[in-house]
């Protein structure tokens, strides 16, 4: 399970090499937010090779390649009170990299949700086009026009299910293994600029969410939440700590994995409020 957190998601391609060197693979895939591109390319080339060229895509990228911010943009936004943000970067993204381009065709299930804007319900895409899914499930409300979906809009998949854990248990699974992304925790302020101001409020949100469905959990239910970076500086809307990101989170879901994680349930102290 992919939850989300913007910039951040570089960490959970950190702790999927990790998985993947260990031979940890999945059954089945269910991602929101920016995990469900990370969820979706897994699905896609569910192995340690496939992981490897995932983080490479993430090395290279730039905040405009996400998040096409220009000057054009803004006067269009201040003219018209329109959407900030176009789609085209993400969708850039997806077509340039993405192995398939239906969700029915990856090599695991793959399960996309996104929220109905309208309503606040969770809608989750499991076949149809990958991309519309995708781009659906990472339109942050704001900054990113909702998506029209056979007669829905659909907009980020934090809002309703960001650590979609009910949906991965509604698909059948009886072992859950999380990758949250954190959230930033070492910092004397909140970021700079509406968009990372809205991005740092959503990672606070996944990981509040993620606690209160898990406390919830049935007991019967297997499940292991890979920890996050602690301290983790920045902010989800920067992608220039992408390396480092990538690099700690292998490096400390290791010594998760060799400490035993993949035998443990409980919730990691990272989640949980705290201050440094």
């Amino acid at each position: 399970m992919f939850a989300g957190g913007g910039s951040f998601g570089a960490i959970q391609v950190g702790m999927m090499q990790a998985l993947a060197a260990h031979g940890v693979t999945a059954d089945l895939v269910v991602g929101s937010s920016v995990g469900a591109l990370n969820g979706a390319y897994y699905a896609g080339v569910p192995t340690l090779d496939g992981v490897k060229r995932l983080a490479d895509i993430w090395r290279g990228l730039r905040r405009e390649d996400v998040f096409p911010v220009s000057t054009r943009t803004l006067l269009t936004f201040l003219w018209r009170r329109d959407f900030l943000i176009s789609h085209d970067g993400v969708r850039k993204l997806i077509d340039g990299h993405l192995p398939y381009r239906n969700l029915q065709d990856a090599r695991l299930p793959v399960h996309i949700v996104t929220t109905n804007i309208v309503t606040g319900g969770s809608v989750v895409l499991s076949e149809g086009s990958a991309a519309e899914a995708i781009v659906a499930s990472t339109s942050i409300p704001g900054a990113f026009a909702p998506v029209r979906h056979n007669g829905l809009y659909l907009a980020d998949g934090a809002i309703s299910s960001n650590t979609p854990i009910k949906v991965a248990l509604e698909k059948g699974a009886t072992r859950l293994i999380i990758l949250p992304t954190g959230f930033a925790c070492a910092g004397e302020a909140p970021p700079k600029g509406a968009v990372a101001n809205v991005l740092h409020a959503v990672t606070l949100l996944i990981s509040r969410q993620m606690i209160d469905d898990l406390e919830y959990i049935d007991p019967a239910i297997e499940y292991h939440v890979v920890p996050p970076l602690c301290p983790l500086v920045g902010s989800p809307y920067d992608f220039s700590r992408t390396d480092e990101h990538i690099a700690r989170a292998t490096e400390k879901t290791e010594q998760w994995i060799a400490g035993g994680g993949l035998e443990q349930k409980g919730i990691p102290g990272e989640l949980r409020p705290h201050d440094h």
